[in-house]
């Protein structure tokens, strides 16, 4: 089997990597070569059958020679994040859309019907929501990142429904805890949060403490990720509302204080009301269908912290 990550080395495909090379077998069968892509991938075993790609998704002529041998599962994780993506549209279009597509086109051209698990978001869903939600809720982006990762959605299902890929995208909620540095993630304050109460410094929180959000930590999203390459469209859906916490601010602060013995007057707040919008106004969500494939959360607050800020 080959299996190919796209966006090997961003914090969930670093540690889908190490999961695939701790355990070297998808649907039941061996892993015979890992091919990982990312516009720089350090930090790998030296296995000769873990080869690494520098590039991106929208380089065609890559993505060819990458894929020339065949390829038996892909892992699309790689985007231009939802911040970065507003501010420079034709980078975000060029990546999240146009690289996306040519990558379907030329999975669509295979031999055997390849498995891809594409890494959507909640971001399909826009602002506004209501007081709760479920799976059958309609998206209405209201960036453009969540514009093109819908796009992408509506091709993975009708090329599925054709019997072209066998592909499943699921909508990830923030994934923590990511590293503390600019990433142009308009989310990234979640992990921010974590990692400064944990090494006991001082936050400025840009939402209120009330605000919610839906969490998942790096951990329980490869689990979701492996468990989706077992599932078959031709039978059951292929889009994926995760199951997610729904927590505020407030309880997972309490739950960080919790679990590192910190001061919770540590964090301040000065909430930034278009960045509360977006992210600190998210309702309570019913995943039953998700949950009946198999899918989950992170059961609890302490146990996503406890998994988040776990080494990779």
């Amino acid at each position: 089997m080959r299996v190919l990550i796209i966006g090997a080395s961003g914090l969930v495909g670093r540690a889908l990597t190490n999961a695939l090379i701790d355990t070297p077998k998808l649907q039941g069968e061996s892993i015979e070569q890992l091919l990982l892509l990312d516009q720089a991938v350090t930090s790998y075993p030296n296995l000769d059958w873990v080869k690494a790609y520098t590039g991106d998704v929208s380089d065609t002529a890559l993505l060819r020679r990458i894929l020339a041998d065949g390829i038996d599962v892909v892992f699309h994780l790689a985007s231009v994040p939802g911040g970065l993506a507003e501010q420079d549209y034709d980078l975000g279009y060029r990546v999240n859309l146009q690289g996306t597509l040519e990558l379907l086109n030329q999975l669509q051209q295979q031999v055997h019907c390849p498995t891809l698990i594409y890494t959507s978001s909640i971001a399909v869903y826009g602002v506004d929501l209501p007081q709760s939600m479920d799976e059958d809720y309609l998206p209405h982006p209201q960036l453009s990142y969540g514009a093109h990762k819908l796009m992408v959605e509506t091709l993975i299902r009708d090329l599925s429904r054709r019997g072209d890929i066998n592909g499943q995208a699921l909508r990830l909620p923030g994934i923590v805890a990511r590293p503390s540095q600019a990433s142009g993630l308009k989310s990234a304050f979640m992990s921010d949060l974590m990692h400064a109460l944990a090494e006991g410094h001082s936050y400025e929180c840009p939402v209120s403490a009330d605000a919610t959000a839906w969490w998942m930590s790096v951990k329980c999203c490869v689990d979701n990720l492996l468990h989706a390459t077992e599932l078959n469209p031709q039978t059951q859906h292929s889009i994926w509302q995760l199951p997610i916490l729904h927590l505020s601010i407030r309880q997972v602060i309490s739950a960080l204080c919790h679990v590192y013995d910190q001061d919770p007057a540590l964090v301040s707040f000065n909430p930034d009301t278009n960045l509360e919008a977006l992210f600190g106004q998210y309702p309570p969500i019913m995943t039953s269908r998700a949950e009946q494939a198999g899918f989950m959360h992170d059961v609890d607050a302490i146990t996503l912290v406890t998994r988040a800020l776990q080494p990779i």
